[in-house]
């Protein structure tokens, strides 16, 4: 994951100004991630995200996590990337749980894998609604050869896994540089007034802390980054001629948090080449 800062050094010279795309909910979509203040003394006791092979033709991709107690509202949103695009989302909620369990299976096909996960908890506590929250992720290199043959690995530890972890992540990377590239140009985009992550980088970084920001801070933006996320993205893309269509097929998104902490982009470009930008304010954190 290191590279990904690498891709951004070129961009810095791309000029500015900003399309504002507001951010909507759904009012027909009962299930959706809504933040509220987190609650401290709630903690998620595991939260695991999975990928392997299944068999030599599919994928199993498991989301599961456990709350220490039982939530008014649990959801659980994943996202699984191929080789830099959208290709599967899970997405489940139930009402008095601890406790989600979900998996996929998905063919089997050459290329490197991400899944990133959002686990949330809505808690009411008198007339007081607070929540909690946790991310997990996992990665994974998959080869289909002939005749029949899969290989897969998460870290390489051979030299033909090094040479393939090499050529797919370069493959991705470029194709999401220019067409990151493509949106930062249609949009204007200041580039050297953000902190460009995509999303997978982004959920890692947030773990510890945002630079510049507290613990608290960080946990609110990616809270309410998710919440915008699920709702505009992982439920269906708003296009600007107010179509919607489904986000399989768009690239991973580039999360651009901007350095004075007052608002954050997310930029994307939908499997048609449409290029997407939402908007969403933060307010003043410290």
């Amino acid at each position: 994951m290191k590279k990904w800062f690498n891709i951004f050094g070129l961009s810095a010279i791309l000029t500015v100004a900003l399309i504002l795309v507001n951010m909507i909910s759904n009012p027909k979509v009962q299930e959706s991630i809504t933040y509220f203040p987190i609650e401290p003394s709630v903690t998620f006791k595991s939260t695991n995200t999975t990928l392997s092979l299944a068999n030599k033709k599919s994928i199993s991709w498991k989301i599961n996590s456990t709350l220490d107690r039982k939530a008014y509202l649990r959801q659980d949103a994943g996202l699984l990337f191929l080789n830099g695009r959208l290709i599967g989302k899970l997405g489940e909620w139930r009402q008095n749980t601890a406790s989600l369990s979900q998996e996929k299976l998905l063919p089997s096909q050459t290329g490197w894998l991400q899944a990133v996960t959002f686990h949330h908890a809505e808690l009411h506590q008198g007339n007081e609604i607070f929540s909690s929250q946790a991310m997990s992720e996992a990665e994974l290199y998959v080869i289909a050869q002939p005749p029949g043959t899969v290989l897969s690995f998460s870290s390489p530890r051979t030299d033909q896994e090094r040479i393939w972890k090499q050529r797919l992540d370069e493959q991705t990377e470029r194709m999401l540089y220019y067409s990151w590239n493509r949106g930062i140009r249609h949009f204007s985009i200041p580039i050297s007034e953000y902190q460009a992550y995509p999303l997978p980088l982004f959920d890692t970084r947030a773990k510890k802390v945002l630079p510049g920001l507290s613990k608290a801070a960080s946990d609110k933006i990616t809270g309410q980054l998710w919440e915008g996320i699920y709702k505009n993205y992982l439920l269906g893309i708003k296009k600007q001629d107010s179509t919607t269509v489904p986000p399989e097929g768009s690239t991973i998104p580039l999360i651009l948090l901007a350095k004075n902490h007052t608002h954050l982009l997310v930029l994307t470009e939908t499997k048609d080449g449409s290029p997407i930008l939402l908007r969403q304010m933060i307010g003043a954190a410290h």
